[in-house]
């Protein structure tokens, strides 16, 4: 890498487990990745992320050094289970700088892996200036509060062009806790974060007493849950946390591969727009950014790409929905825990121009093109998806056509109406 790559876990709200996420997230992703370096700075004040990884003296620096210029890769000390860490200070003053300012010190400085960065409960200068230096922002909710107060998160990343990069977290979350008898909280934290259009990551942190018990007790030492509750739930959770940052900071971006695929025409798209661009075709997995396709877009994991148009065709042969023009849009549904759970469904759904769904078809679960092409749109197998929406342009047009501003934002608008119909419908 040739900066940090940056993680914010951040919310206004106190009591989402922001401090617990971050300290052991960073323990994980060393866990997982012994060779890459791993840094852990808070701009709160309670001094967690020093009991948690302190080794040693009490380092000179700290991270109000950090807001008075000095690099951060002079104040990062190695801690406790290979992590550095930037030590905290009881009073920060905001420097005289924009917010904007942090990530040109980050990334102008020399350190490299992962760096995480753990906010106050506050949307302050601090908060603000580790949203716009993050590239991967995770935002804890566990309840209505939480999920409302997330708004004004992303609209400072919405403003800064990179709305893309805040992913909300269920976290602390009682997986027996049920708002009616047919609905889960997880279930209805997950269903007004996709209907208010934000991305949802398919993990929940679970509320354990053994996990929030490893930070209180007679000793000073806050202890992770990779060391000290490896027999719970959210042992398994946080390594999926992990893996899921890991997958993001290894992604090798459009921009590094542009050259390789003469496609020089998309380079000047907003980083955001290009930053989960699929460059093969999901079917036949040959280069599809060369020619016209049709557009595709998972809203689960907002990956995108392009079909190629005899695979599309071949897709929309299975289907007994009729594709009559090239204003209609194919959506492809998958509801429940995978595909092998037992009331989970394939559902093939067809809109017509005004976006109205005009026919709907259950694909059961017998092995066909959509099923084998699905986990390559969405990036995961099919038993390993909880709920998905994936929405397929039946018009092939050119991919700078459609990547452009005014047909990109015009099948956003599609898209988020089709979701809601299909919330209405009851299929997603």
């Amino acid at each position: 890498m040739k900066r940090p790559f940056v993680v914010a876990v951040a919310s206004e709200k106190g009591g989402v487990g922001k401090t617990t996420i971050a300290t052991n997230l960073a323990v994980y992703l060393k866990a997982l990745h012994e060779d890459l370096p791993v840094t852990i700075a808070s701009f709160d004040n309670h001094f967690s992320v020093d009991q948690m990884f302190a080794l040693g003296p009490q380092p000179e620096g700290n991270v109000a050094n950090l807001l008075e210029g000095c690099p951060i890769e002079e104040l990062a000390v190695l801690g406790q289970y290979g992590v550095q860490y930037v030590a905290s200070s009881q009073r920060l003053q905001p420097p005289g700088h924009d917010p904007a300012w942090l990530r040109q010190r980050v990334s102008a400085s020399k350190l490299e892996g992962i760096l995480i960065l753990d906010t106050r409960p506050i949307l302050d200068w601090f908060t603000e200036a580790a949203l716009l230096t993050a590239d991967l922002v995770l935002v804890p909710v566990k309840d209505r509060a939480a999920l409302i107060n997330a708004g004004s998160l992303r609209k400072i990343m919405a403003d800064a062009g990179r709305a893309e990069k805040v992913w909300l977290l269920p976290s602390l979350v009682d997986a027996r806790a049920r708002l009616n008898a047919e609905v889960r909280v997880y279930e209805f934290l997950v269903y007004g974060a996709r209907e208010r259009d934000y991305q949802v990551l398919d993990i929940c942190i679970s509320k354990s007493p053994k996990v929030e018990g490893l930070a209180s007790g007679f000793s000073s030492r806050i202890w992770p849950v990779l060391t000290h509750a490896r027999n719970t739930s959210v042992h398994g959770q946080f390594k999926k946390l992990a893996e899921f940052v890991l997958s993001n900071s290894a992604t090798e971006t459009f921009e590094d591969r542009s050259d390789s695929c003469g496609e020089g025409g998309l380079a000047g798209l907003p980083a955001a727009r290009r930053r989960k661009l699929i460059l093969e075709c999901p079917l036949c997995c040959q280069q599809s950014l060369h020619a016209d396709g049709h557009f595709f877009f998972d809203l689960s994991s907002r990956r995108r790409g392009f079909l190629h148009p005899d695979c599309c065709d071949q897709l929309f042969a299975e289907l007994e929905l009729d594709v009559v023009t090239s204003e209609e849009i194919l959506a492809l549904t998958i509801e429940g825990l995978g595909l092998v759970g037992p009331e989970s469904r394939l559902t093939a759904h067809l809109f017509d121009a005004d976006e109205t769904l005009v026919a709907s078809e259950d694909l059961g679960k017998e092995k066909s093109r959509v099923h084998n092409t699905l986990p390559m749109i969405i990036g995961r197998p099919l038993d390993a998806a909880y709920r998905e929406l994936v929405i397929i342009n039946c018009q092939a047009m050119s991919p700078a056509e459609q990547m452009g501003d005014d047909l990109y934002r015009r099948f956003a608008s599609r898209r988020r109406k089709i979701a809601r119909e299909l919330r209405l419908a009851g299929f997603f």
